[in-house]
């Protein structure tokens, strides 16, 4: 049995990683800089995790696995390399960690969690996603099998260290950029390497980019031709999708919106490479949505409040023609954004999609960026977003029946009307949470 320890193991990625050699027999260890529901979650599940970061924790571990914000002057990498104890990055992990299972992986710069979600209800076998499964109620959902479904990160490239079988590509819009050097060739090049890699593959192909590759062998989804008769549902207050698609039939899905529909059909097409047609439509209806993907955290008459990941321009623009949607059919008037940007370089690279994807709002409340440790880039935000007249606010705070903008320690204002809906993917879930 070997020893492994995860440096940022509180991260919802290294996590899953984490949980999942636990399951296979392996010893593992973790440390993070501070304590947080996912650290209190791998200690319940028999994992040691220290706080903070320290030289100590490194002893005699075979492998020492580090998240990609983790730098070289780490202690615990420091010292597991004095050690001379093999350090890998979570990408160069990845063949270790997947060997030679079936691997059905989704990447794309939007919905691959969501799709990945939506394929573990309808394939056996173990789930490793960066975000949490309602149906599972975890990241890493273990089963055994040689099945693995696995959201695979183009962020870093580490995708193409993710052995697919199964190769799911929901979009190829640019994003991370700073990683490839803003250099599209290489970023597109990295796509394809990805899906040439894999024995099956399932694609948009009304994506500018997957629809040029034509001479490549793929079950291809042309969203506007083969999905057809998109409605939504309202049960019990929580929204749902029903649609059809190609020569398939009827499928019904959690959720709300057209992405919704187009990511649920990927997966259903995936699908079909391992299930039949009406097993697969019958396990679809499994799925419960994710959290913090238009996750409705409150809601009654009058008030609905949604915490949503969303923290890139087309994400937000996709989620909020859903809003509207829910607003609409729960008799909600008025829709308030609070958006925490994530990352300086992100919201730099894409300011005039952020400027413009909040156009259907009634109020915009801005929190300060979430800097993912980067330097920071000055931005006129007063500047950029004063047609939205936006409130300024260091943070805010979940009330049994509200939601308080906070400013100065002073309450700026409280929200208990409309439907209130929070992006980013930085703490504003804790916030919104009350956690």
């Amino acid at each position: 049995m070997k020893y492994i320890h995860f440096v940022g193991i509180g991260g919802i990625g290294l996590s899953a990683l984490a949980l999942y050699l636990k399951k296979e027999g392996f010893e593992v260890s973790g440390s993070d800089i501070r304590e947080t529901k996912i650290t209190k979650k791998l200690i319940n599940e028999g994992i040691k995790v220290d706080v903070p970061h320290h030289q100590q924790n490194i002893q005699n571990q075979d492998i020492v696995i580090y998240t990609a914000v983790v730098k070289d002057d780490n202690p615990e990498l420091i010292e597991a390399r004095k050690k001379g104890i093999l350090t890998l990055s979570r990408k160069d992990a990845l063949p270790f960690i997947l060997k030679d299972r079936r691997v059905f992986a989704t990447c794309g710069a939007h919905g691959k969690s969501t799709t990945s979600a939506m394929l573990a209800s309808m394939v056996e076998g173990s789930v490793i996603i960066g975000a949490e499964s309602k149906q599972f109620d975890t990241n890493m959902h273990y089963q055994v099998s040689n099945n693995i479904i696995f959201e695979a990160d183009e962020s870093d490239e580490s995708f193409l260290n993710s052995n697919p079988y199964v190769a799911v590509v929901t979009n190829a819009e640019p994003e991370h950029m700073e990683y490839y050097n803003y250099d599209l060739k290489r970023f597109y090049g990295a796509y394809k390497q990805f899906l040439r890699s894999a024995t099956i593959r399932v694609i948009n192909a009304e994506d500018s980019f997957l629809s040029t590759l034509d001479d490549m062998e793929a079950i291809r989804l042309y969203p506007s031709r083969d999905i057809k008769d998109i409605k939504t549902i309202i049960k019990n207050g929580e929204p749902f999708t029903s649609f059809n698609l190609k020569d398939l039939g009827s499928f019904e899905v959690w959720g709300i919106g057209e992405h919704i529909a187009l990511d649920a059909s990927l997966a259903i097409l995936a699908s079909l490479s391992e299930r039949d047609l009406q097993s697969t439509k019958e396990r679809l209806k499994n799925y419960r949505g994710i959290k913090k993907r238009f996750d409705i955290i409150q809601k009654n008459s009058d008030f609905a409040l949604i915490d949503d990941y969303g923290h890139h321009p087309t994400e937000i623009r996709a989620t909020m023609n859903s809003a509207k949607k829910y607003a609409k059919l729960m008799g909600l008037k008025k829709i308030t954004a609070i958006w925490q940007p994530h990352k300086y370089t992100r919201t730099h690279d894409n300011l005039k999609g952020f400027v413009e994807c909040f156009s259907d709002v009634h109020r915009l409340i801005i929190l300060p960026v979430w800097s993912v440790g980067e330097e920071e880039i000055e931005i006129d935000f007063q500047k950029e977003f004063k047609k939205y007249d936006p409130i300024f606010a260091q943070n805010i705070k979940k009330e049994e029946k509200s939601l308080d903008i906070i400013q100065d320690k002073k309450v700026l204002k409280s929200l208990d009307e409309g439907l209130v809906i929070g992006f980013g993917a930085g703490d504003i879930t804790y916030q919104l949470r009350g956690a």
